[in-house]
């Protein structure tokens, strides 16, 4: 039944393609690692070890109510950090700036969704090895390459983790927040 519950809630981020599948992978991996562990020692999992599965499905209905509550606000999200971004660094869309123009200021947008779907993987799987292996290796060399500046990145995923808070209840954001702040420092 949770399994379906899951299945279900994905689907409110799109179709269930590659990249969800894949995503839907990692998150069933928990379970997978504790039997892959036990069997490898030729043993039953521990008593710890499933409490930890026991409290990962626990937590599942307020991981997914909380990504459900990021994929639907989406719009409202990144509008409100685009805002307050470029409040904080008027020079990035001033002339010359690395948002100044139409195309640098949507590639921006884009990135910013990019960064919330990322945050949804982590709050999905109640783990950050999804935003590690999915979308954080290489990130720095990457905007370091293209003259982006990581100051302002990461004060743009900070934007991104106050708009996105303000929208959860005061628990829900507690569990949100090491997410972003994960990305913040990856930046950094």
């Amino acid at each position: 039944m949770i399994l379906l519950q899951s299945l279900g809630a994905l689907t409110a981020f799109g179709t269930l393609d590659g990249e969800y599948i894949k995503f839907f992978i990692l998150i069933m991996s928990v379970v997978s690692q504790v039997l892959e562990r036990a069997d490898e020692e030729l043993r039953y999992p521990t008593i710890a070890e499933l409490q930890s599965v026991q409290n990962f499905l626990a937590t599942g209905a307020q991981r997914i109510r909380i990504a459900t509550t990021l994929a639907e606000s989406e719009d409202k999200i990144v509008k409100k950090a685009t805002e307050d971004l470029f409040r904080i660094h008027p020079e990035y869309i001033s002339p010359g700036g690395n948002a100044y123009g139409q195309k640098q200021r949507a590639q921006c947008v884009r990135d910013f969704t990019w960064y919330v779907r990322l945050t949804t993987y982590g709050v999905l799987a109640g783990d950050k090895d999804p935003i590690e292996k999915i979308g954080i290796i290489g990130v720095r060399e990457m905007y370091n390459s293209l003259g982006v500046p990581l100051v302002g990145m990461a004060d743009g995923i900070r934007c991104l983790k106050n708009a996105a808070i303000a929208l959860l209840s005061k628990e829900d954001a507690a569990t949100a927040e090491p997410y972003f702040d994960y990305i913040i420092q990856a930046m950094s």
